[in-house]
């Protein structure tokens, strides 16, 4: 990797340019700008206070990448298909990390933003502002701006002499400028000609895949590329392939955002990573998710083709999980490759898959033990292979297979109880142990929610003297108050400020009807709801726990 050294004059020059090393563009990965005015007046004032504004890191290649151009003049109604450009096997740059820097510099030196241009006040950089600025930089409507602000593209990009400058400005004031006023406009001008025009101030790290095509390969620059980006809006490995695929195939922005609309809909969390990693499986790719993949002559072309039958396949399974299970919405469903293998029969043998029976069975028991964790390829694409074997789902078969990669389907009691409060499990059992709640209300706001029969602070303030130190420490540990057996599943409402906040299980279960009571497997003996008799509950409510779940737990 080089790291090169250029001046802002000259790196803005390459923007957009193909005669400067190809130009400097932006891959369609990338996100839009979203600086406001003052981030841009900021980097402007920390440029010439000669602060570092960090690396860039650009991409230098001939790979037929989708890109756009940087925008000139910004406008938050602009639609960012306007400035795409026809991919070519051409060279160019592509920058992967400093989006925002370098689209700040092109709109300030060569641009507008929405509609007004950058001003420079001539007679700042005396001493700080408020906000700690130095200088003053500001977007104004070209025209009406007077002294001391002056178009500051006109003070970098013009070929005019300092001296030349300084007669304008001072003819421009409408005024005799006096000689502490000349003497800060010129300490101004010799800063811009520094900042700007003389010192090589820019750095960029250079991924050269030209000169050296073996040395990163396009799966290196995507990780690159979501490593560098980790600091701010996450980006996934699906933006770079997404942007292969509509590379070739206009509507298909539309069509993906069409699909995970109708998926999200009912309260899951589905995304590109899922669709496109599906979309591979269904077309015998295997499950590893990886940018050669879309490259593989046929890919796109068949997703573009096959579009309809796959989306269907994929909405099919969705609304067959939410109808016919008790998996309601996303907390519910820890691992969503867990569906993959069913769509792959849904997609392959749709009739089969209307006749499928154990499916609820096969996703819980996967999803409380965990099956799906971690690196899971493997596991998918053996499930897929067994299951196209048969032409058809089996349970038994599935778990078969699970058990074969080495991973364990036992659910023990022990290990049950212990997903409580907090687990990545506990909102897929309370879905099996609450059907009768809405676990996807119109508003997020009205969500159940999950809350300790126990309240936490009381809990806490249990106190019993360790024989070792003689000092008085917490009775109960975050495992113990956060167990299983200490949760339930509560309305909005109820638990709500006036609801049960922090009231203790006799004060909360008083009065209330045995119906109530059965639904939260509450033992019905009130002398068990008393604070000091914690143990005694816990151990009476697993039992009754365990009775519900006596097929999981078996």
């Amino acid at each position: 990797m080089a790291n090169k050294n250029l001046t802002i004059r000259k790196i803005v020059g390459y923007i957009n340019n193909p005669d400067e090393e190809g130009g400097f563009w932006l891959p369609n990965i990338q996100r839009p700008f979203v600086w406001g005015e003052g981030q841009i007046c900021r980097l402007f004032d920390s440029i010439l206070r000669e602060y570092p504004i960090s690396t860039l890191l650009v991409w230098k290649t001939t790979s037929a990448i989708r890109r756009r151009k940087f925008i000139d003049n910004w406008s938050d109604s602009l639609k960012l298909s306007t400035f795409f450009v026809p991919e070519d096997a051409r060279k160019k740059c592509l920058v992967l990390d400093g989006q925002q820097r370098l689209q700040s510099l092109y709109i300030g030196l060569r641009g507008s933003f929405s509609g007004k241009e950058l001003y420079f006040d001539v007679l700042s950089g005396t001493s700080s502002l408020p906000d700690d600025i130095k200088y003053k930089f500001d977007f104004k409507v070209a025209g009406k701006s007077e002294f001391p602000w002056v178009k500051f593209k006109d003070l970098v990009v013009t070929q005019k002499r300092k001296k030349d400058l300084l007669n304008q400005i001072a003819s421009e004031s409408g005024r005799q400028l006096t000689d502490d006023e000349k003497d800060q406009i010129d300490r101004n001008l010799d800063s811009i000609d520094k900042s700007f025009k003389m010192d090589e101030s820019i750095t960029y790290q250079e991924l050269d895949s030209i000169d050296r095509p073996d040395l990163y390969t396009e799966d290196d620059v995507v990780e690159i590329f979501i490593r560098a980006n980790s600091g701010g809006t996450k980006l996934e490995k699906s933006d770079l392939l997404f942007s292969l695929l509509n590379a070739t195939w206009e509507v298909a922005d539309d069509l993906m955002e069409k699909l995970l609309e109708d998926l999200n809909r009912h309260g899951f969390a589905f995304d590109r990573d899922f669709v496109l990693k599906t979309c591979l499986v269904l077309l015998d790719q295997g499950a590893q998710y990886e940018v050669t993949k879309f490259r593989k002559p046929g890919v796109r072309e068949s997703i573009e083709e096959q579009w309809d039958k796959l989306s269907d396949s994929i909405r099919s399974v969705v609304d067959f999980i939410r109808g016919k299970t008790y998996i309601q919405c996303d907390k519910a469903l820890p691992s969503y490759l867990a569906l993959i293998p069913l769509i792959y029969v849904r997609h392959h043998f749709p009739k089969s898959w209307k006749k499928a029976a154990g499916v609820e069975l096969f996703l819980v028991r996967s999803l409380l033990a965990g099956a799906f964790g971690g690196q899971s390829d493997r596991l998918l694409d053996a499930l897929v292979k067994r299951f196209k074997e048969l032409g058809r789902f089996d349970a038994e078969e599935g778990f078969n297979v699970i058990r074969s990669q080495g991973r364990s389907l036992e659910i023990t009691r022990d290990r049950f109880f212990d997903m409580g409060y907090g687990s990545k499990t506990i909102h897929l059992i309370l879905n099996l142990w609450y059907p009768v709640f809405s676990h996807v209300p119109a508003y997020d706001n009205n969500l159940p929610q999950v809350d300790h029969v126990f309240p936490q602070g009381r809990l806490k303030a249990v106190k019993v003297v360790n024989p070792e130190t003689g000092r008085p420490g917490r009775r109960y540990r975050d495992d113990v108050r956060n167990q299983l057996a200490n949760c339930m599943l509560l309305t909005r409402a109820e638990n709500g400020p006036s609801g049960k906040g922090d009231a203790s299980p006799d004060e909360w279960f008083e009065g209330k009807s045995p119906e109530y009571l059965d639904l939260h497997l509450i033992p019905s003996d009130p002398a068990l709801w008393k604070m000091d008799r914690y143990e005694d509950f816990i151990e009476a409510r697993k039992a009754l726990i365990s009775a519900k779940f006596k097929q999981l737990l078996a």
